[in-house]
């Protein structure tokens, strides 16, 4: 079995709510460790796996922020301006998940405040006012699968997204909204662990660890020409996800 096997294998137990898992062993391999840092070890000859946490007790973004620090753990820092942490209130019930960082946010150390960030806060606070929500982006969370500008705006590499990854997870741990809405594939993917795309995706309800999670187009996608058919439906999904979270 691979790392990535194991990985995998183990956080499908850990999302049942498995503390450990047991398997018996034809062989007595040595005590290794696996790629996300489960201990395994022998035990009368069965494996032992602990399951590996994906934040430390009582972990705040503060917290996760520190641990961040000036990140070189992936090749996205070499081109860099500033960190895209993420926005908003810290407490929000509903949380906005985008890709990653582009040029303006790159400059301002801020999630979506160039064309596609414009154009989500009108989504949010538009959508939210003719429901009669009485919300602002401002209560909403956002942020991005990786804190760090790609080059030239190109997707995020799997690994990249791996080791970032980590992060925005332990940022959804510790907000524990009641809702995610991922914007675009590379949040789908993260989140779903999928190779469906958006179109597939959308307008159904998701679960990350048991957070409800609806996909819907990114703004940057919504901003191209002849994507009439794809706002309506970014602006039906986001209703969906503005009465679940606020009604």
């Amino acid at each position: 079995m691979s790392r990535d096997e194991l990985r995998q294998y183990l956080e499908f137990f850990r999302d049942l709510g498995f503390e450990t898992v047991y398997r018996p062993l034809l062989a007595a391999p040595e005590p290794s460790r696996d790629c996300k840092g489960a201990e395994i070890e022998l035990e009368t000859g069965t494996l032992f796996s602990v399951l590996p946490s994906l934040a430390p007790p009582g972990d705040t973004l503060e917290g996760i922020r520190a641990d961040i620090g000036d990140c070189k753990r992936c090749r996205l820092c070499e081109t860099r301006n500033k960190i895209v942490f993420g926005s908003g209130n810290e407490k929000a019930p509903l949380v906005f998940v985008g890709e990653g960082p582009g040029a303006d946010e790159d400059a301002q150390g801020l999630p979506f405040v160039g064309r596609a960030g414009q154009l989500l806060t009108q989504m949010i606070e538009g959508t939210a006012a003719k429901e009669g929500i009485p919300i602002k982006r401002r209560d909403v969370y956002i942020c991005n699968v990786v804190k760090c500008r790609p080059p030239e705006n190109r997707t995020p590499e799997p690994d990249e997204m791996e080791i970032c990854g980590q992060f925005l997870f332990r940022q959804l741990l510790a907000i524990q909204p009641k809702a995610i809405c991922a914007l675009g594939s590379t949040a789908a993917k993260a989140l779903l662990a999928t190779r469906d795309g958006v179109m597939k995706l959308r307008g159904k309800w998701h679960k990350w660890r048991d957070i409800p999670v609806m996909v819907t187009y990114h703004p940057s996608y919504l901003l191209r020409p002849f994507n009439q058919d794809a706002k309506r439906q970014a602006w039906e999904d986001l209703k969906k996800v503005l009465h679940r979270v606020y009604d």
